[in-house]
């Protein structure tokens, strides 16, 4: 009884197996770069940390039987948390609530994939790819106070490079053996260095080149998940960089 009490007692946190600090952050923090930095953007981060937190257990808890009041239980700490921060950030920029349609719409196709098992789907790792880059929309939101075109760039920009590294981790792991998917994945790559000229941005092109380079180089072989890990941060870092840079 008291293994089972210590176990029930851990807190369900963002598995770094699935890069999700990368997710959660790095396009949150572009919105923050591409906009002006504000002090509301601590409790508004706080809150995107703990929704992602909150959403993580629940899902969960639709895949198993075992251990739900544990999920429910922590589920609910992290989004009293996330409504907590949110407050001062909307009472700040009350046109965030606007995201509260979208995000709820994107949870639900998480939902329908994870209930039919399908939560592997490039369809789903795209639409949470779209989730977490409307994180970057919010935080530009709170520093520009508009929804305007430089808003559309922090979310496609962060999309492609999420994108990317869908195909590549896929390229790797599941699909590893699949003939047609490491030529997509490498046809992807070369996408996302064309993409950003043909919005307008071509020197963000520079921005994809490490995740072309990774994709020509690794895609289809047989990696272990701590070096695909390492690349992904680095990945990641220099996205950002470079997104900071130009």
């Amino acid at each position: 009884m008291k293994n089972n009490g210590s176990t029930l007692a851990k807190p369900i946190v963002i598995p770094h197996e699935h890069g999700g600090w990368a997710m959660v952050s790095v396009p949150f923090l572009v919105g923050v770069v591409a906009s002006s930095p504000q002090w509301l953007h601590v409790p508004l981060f706080m809150a995107w940390l703990g929704l992602y937190l909150t959403a993580y257990p629940l899902l969960q808890s639709l895949k198993r039987n075992a251990n739900r009041q544990h999920l429910y239980k922590w589920a609910t700490i992290y989004g009293s948390i996330a409504l907590i921060c949110l407050i001062p950030a909307v009472i700040g920029r009350l046109s965030l609530l606007w995201f509260g349609p979208m995000l709820i719409g994107l949870l639900l196709v998480n939902i329908w994939h994870v209930k039919h098992k399908a939560e592997r789907s490039l369809t789903n790792d795209l639409c949470a790819m779209l989730v977490f880059s409307l994180g970057g929309a919010a935080a530009y939101l709170m520093g520009n106070g508009k929804w305007d075109y430089g808003m559309a760039i922090v979310v496609l920009f962060s999309f492609l490079h999420f994108t990317g590294s869908t195909f590549f981790v896929k390229s790797v792991f599941r699909e590893r053996i699949n003939p047609r998917w490491v030529p997509l994945t490498r046809l992807v790559h070369m996408a996302l260095l064309l993409i950003p000229a043909a919005v307008g941005y071509p020197w963000m092109g520079l921005a994809y080149v490490y995740s072309a380079a990774r994709a020509f180089r690794y895609a289809g072989q047989t990696l272990r998940p701590m070096k695909v890990g390492i690349i992904e941060i680095i990945g990641a870092v220099q996205f950002l960089l470079w997104f900071m840079l130009l």
